[in-house]
């Protein structure tokens, strides 16, 4: 895993300053990569690489970057891992008439030669892997960036315009732009409303104006003499997804499990090779146990897996994980926790995750791993399989509640709405707790209360946003706030013929997952220099989920259906069926605590004012409510918090 920036120049700026510059934005981005740096430049065409290396493949000086073809028409800087690069040398080297040379094991160099005998985009459409890059034709002077299937590797870029000169930006994360004298980083305040929905800022919008995300599955090309960058799809989820006259009919259930097993058992397979050392997370779920078990049912030594286990029986799943662990006989790390150590990494996260970020798991995952770290230096992980298995609580909820919610009279639902969110989510719990004997959900208040608010949603996709919200009025709190155009609001009548359930996952699929997952455990895992690998998605894989009837996915209301059968082959049943939680962070209770004064210097009336970007009164409102207990503010809090955070740090 690797980390690179760049700029196009129109021409107008010192050049003599231009190796300093690229040096120092690519030295921004040394945690992507300690192992070496690496600079490429062209005055005349005002084009500059910067690169940082996580060797992975090929660890000697030969799979340094940039790295030019060896016609000396390409100039690329990759981050990622191509999994099937061997066999793209087998294709490749068929074609030569004599023993073709290669002068280094990379998957850099393997990429190259495609691109020299196929093209940039036919090249890409072979590969299976994570990855983003940007690549310099000398003969067409034209940039190309691309960006893998899901999106597992980030990608910013974007023309901003200084000085009368302009500058085409790209690169792996936004703070190396920063890190050249004419990027004017103005915030845009429509992704400031989306990040106060979401808790996160979706794409293509990122938290300056002019820079974008190129999306997952994208390639783009711009150029001096054509500035205006064209972007073309060479891969899309949702075309898959539509095609239902291309669903499986699978003779039975066993033909199902079989056909998985095989294609998840290759993926795993692929993401193991590696010339450093290598392990997986586990949390005993269902997902990352079924990676391991793959990986270990593939291995002739005990395969590294790391959990992290939290002092408070609420939160912690670290004994699950030791279970999974001890039947499947890996070698397991696991490291406890406790308030201190999560509260130490709170200061670190705006610089961490580069544009504002507020999923508060973000703490735990950059714990682990830097726990991992210790150890190896690629991790597996089992992200992915809720969005394609149908995993999460929501859509158990929606396939329970949604038919019948659809139908009710729109009075009726605002008067239940209004009796739900009088009661706090803090009392729904308590009479949950002690009512309810096998507790089947956690924050089960929270749950009630946000069900109460998308009461009234007038189709699927109404109440998909209401559920994936963070707060619903966000234009409210951003002065000339606005929420900038994604994926959800335009999508609705090109996927109207998937059903219900259908389209919720892939608008996770294609939102949630790279903007939220993906973001959080890129950027907690680069930040340590660790490569975290994802084998649920693997492209094939994906294109097998999208083509499963949904059956295979929630039966009898039991979510993950065909995943559990597949796991259950190696785990007993007993050690995996228990209600989902992920790892909560009481941020609520820490806010009155722990964390009360560093939030109310982030929160300072006069400080807030100045900035100019927040409604004061209304967020200091909460705050005093949140204090009091009258109201449990902490989610809203947070994302306030995480922006102000952001700020304070950018501003230094």
């Amino acid at each position: 895993m690797c980390g690179f920036t760049g700029y196009l120049s129109s021409g107008q700026i010192d050049q003599s300053n231009s190796p300093k510059i690229i040096r120092e934005m690519t030295n921004s981005l040394y945690h992507r990569g300690p192992d070496s740096e690496g600079f490429w430049s062209d005055s005349s065409d005002g084009i500059s690489l910067g690169f940082r290396r996580l060797a992975i493949l090929d660890t000697s000086s030969n799979g340094n970057q940039p790295m030019k073809s060896s016609n000396g028409q390409y100039v690329l800087v990759f981050n990622g891992e191509i999994y099937n690069h061997l066999a793209l040398r087998k294709e490749i080297e068929a074609l030569y008439s004599e023993k073709k040379i290669w002068f280094s094991g990379s998957d850099t160099e393997t990429i190259l030669s495609g691109f020299e005998i196929w093209g940039i985009k036919e090249t890409i459409q072979k590969c299976i892997g994570m990855f983003s890059f940007a690549v310099w034709c000398k003969k067409r002077k034209v940039l190309t960036l691309g960006r893998d299937r899901l999106g597992e590797k980030p990608l910013y870029y974007g023309w901003q315009e200084s000085n009368q000169e302009r500058l085409f930006f790209f690169g792996s994360e936004l703070k190396s732009f920063k890190k050249h004298p004419q990027f004017t980083g103005e915030i845009n305040r429509g992704a400031l409303s989306s990040f106060i929905r979401y808790s996160y800022i979706p794409a293509p919008s990122s938290i300056y104006e002019g820079i974008f995300k190129l999306l997952p599955g994208n390639i783009l090309e711009v150029s001096l003499a054509e500035p205006k960058p064209i972007i073309i799809k060479y891969w899309a989820a949702e075309d898959i997804a539509i095609k239902t006259e291309e669903r499986f009919n699978f003779r039975n259930d066993q033909e199902a499990i079989d056909s998985l097993e095989t294609i998840l058992m290759k993926s795993v397979n692929q993401q193991m090779i590696a010339d450093v050392p290598i392990g997986a997370f586990l949390s005993g779920g269902i997902d990352s146990s079924l990676i391991v078990s793959l990986m270990q049912a593939q291995s002739d030594q005990k395969v590294k897996t790391f959990t992290i286990g939290f002092n408070h029986d609420t939160y912690n799943e670290a004994a699950h994980a030791k279970a999974v662990a001890n039947h499947l006989n890996t070698d397991h790390s696991e490291l406890y926790i406790d308030s201190n150590d999560l509260l130490e990494v709170i200061p670190k996260l705006a610089k961490l995750y580069d544009e504002p970020f507020s999923d508060s798991s973000q703490i735990p995952t950059y714990l682990i791993s830097k726990f991992a770290k210790q150890n190896v230096t690629v991790s597996l992980s089992g992200d992915g399989g809720d969005e394609l298995f149908c995993g999460y609580n929501r859509y158990q909820i929606t396939n329970q509640y949604w038919p019948k919610l659809k139908a009710a009279p729109n009075l009726l639902k605002k008067i239940i709405s209004r009796g739900i969110l009088s009661i706090s989510p803090s009392k729904i719990d308590a009479f949950y707790n002690f009512f309810i004997k096998n507790h089947r959900y956690s924050n089960f208040g929270e749950k009630v209360h946000k069900g109460g608010r998308v009461l009234d949603s007038k189709d699927i996709s109404s109440l998909y946003r209401g559920l994936t919200s963070t707060y619903f009025d966000p234009n409210s709190i951003v002065h000339g706030g606005y929420e900038s155009n994604i994926f959800l609001d335009v999508s609705t009548n090109y996927l109207k013929e998937l059903d219900d359930l259908s389209l919720m996952m892939i608008l996770d699929l294609l939102t949630y997952l790279p903007d939220d997952i993906l973001t959080k455990v890129d950027r907690a895992a680069m930040g340590v220099s660790l490569e975290t690998r994802v084998p649920f998605l693997n492209h094939e894989v994906v294109e097998f989920a999208l083509r499963l009837p949904l059956k295979y996915k929630l039966r009898d209301n039991q979510t993950k259906w065909l995943l559990r059968q597949i796991l259950y082959k190696h785990v007993p049943k007993e050690f995996i069926e228990r209600p989902k939680s992920g790892f909560a962070i009481p941020i609520g209770i820490w806010l009155k605590s722990s964390l009360k004064d560093w939030a109310e210097d982030l929160l300072d009336e006069k400080t807030m004012s100045n900035q100019g970007f927040l409604n004061v009164e209304r967020i200091r409102e909460r705050w005093s409510q949140h204090l009091s207990g009258t109201h449990n503010w902490e989610h809203f809090l947070w994302n306030i918090l995480m922006f102000q955070s952001w700020l304070k740090e950018s501003n230094e």
